[in-house]
């Protein structure tokens, strides 16, 4: 991220409560938004599958219709909404200059659609323990791993995270919200977190050594900007996922750096033990609380 861009998506504003699910009509022309990274990250979402294969890509057998079903969505939404990025030519898809054949039968259907756009692809489908993980390209994983949430129902997937517990009022929410999810319907929701690495395939926890030697100015907000939409023939749910890291210290150069940071630390600090040891930041709140609490108005004005 050059340092003179401005931050994307800024949920860290409060216009998104941490631990909420905070969910958002879309307007459809708004549901995949390619930018300047485009064909970098594809390129790097292919070196990740050709590297490390079912650990980035993986689906149940009997998903072979929802993933098409997918792949004709995004064949059919791209060049429509994003004439300047896709061009479709016979099987060939033009993405931000590379080609993607659209039809080469060596690749599962939804590994040909995480090749045209950024976001993370997942194919969310119901059973008799709920809605689970049936079908994922999951590239860009925020310190999770595919092979450890596969195939498991939304209770078991939001286990860790407090106050979504089986049984809580927020997993409650999430069922009944998959449930009457309909066709003609998207909706989108933000969540953030702290990196301490430009690393987009992030698939550790946020434990780990990653953090150690790292002064908070140095750190990345990671921010997910996720949707979700019923796929109308199999009734599946696509649930897609992509991700913004944007340094520190380019958020706290922006015109509204104090007012950014003065939410950002109210937030942290409002956060509960559990809740901030979720987010990997024990060690570090204090820190980053008194990096944002000394940001002072940034003066545009000339001199």
């Amino acid at each position: 991220m050059p340092a003179d861009t401005v931050p994307t998506y800024t949920p860290y504003d409060g216009s998104s409560k941490p631990f909420t699910i905070g969910l958002l009509q879309l307007e459809p022309e708004r549901w995949i938004e390619p930018d300047g990274d485009l064909a970098e990250q594809v390129l790097l979402k292919r070196h990740l599958v050709a590297e490390h294969g079912e650990l980035v890509l993986r689906a149940e057998p009997g998903t072979q219709e929802a993933q098409q079903e997918v792949l004709d969505l995004l064949i059919d939404y791209l060049p429509q909404y994003h004439p300047e990025n896709y061009r479709l030519t016979g099987n060939d898809m033009n993405v931000a200059g590379c080609g993607t054949n659209i039809a080469d039968d060596g690749m599962m259907p939804l590994h040909r659609a995480g090749l045209l756009v950024q976001d993370d692809l997942v194919i969310m489908r119901k059973g008799e323990n709920g809605w689970r993980i049936a079908a994922a390209f999951l590239a860009f994983p925020s310190s999770w791993r595919l092979s450890e949430k596969f195939g498991l129902s939304m209770d078991d997937v939001h286990a860790p995270v407090p106050g979504f517990e089986g049984g809580s009022r927020n997993a409650g929410l999430i069922n009944r919200m998959f449930d009457n999810l309909s066709a003609d319907r998207i909706v989108v929701r933000w969540n953030w977190s702290v990196n301490w690495s430009h690393a987009l395939y992030h698939p550790y926890a946020k434990s780990t050594e990653e953090k150690r030697g790292v002064s908070a100015d140095k750190a990345f907000i990671r921010v997910e900007r996720q949707t979700l939409r019923k796929l109308p023939v199999s009734g599946d749910i696509l649930f897609t996922i992509r991700i913004y890291l944007d340094p520190v210290s380019v958020i706290l150069t922006q015109p509204n750096a104090a007012e950014l940071a003065v939410s950002m630390a109210d937030q942290l600090e409002s956060m509960s033990d559990a809740e901030i040891d979720y987010k990997g930041l024990t060690e570090k709140r204090g820190e980053l609380i008194d990096l944002l609490r000394r940001v002072e108005p940034v003066n545009t004005l000339a001199e």
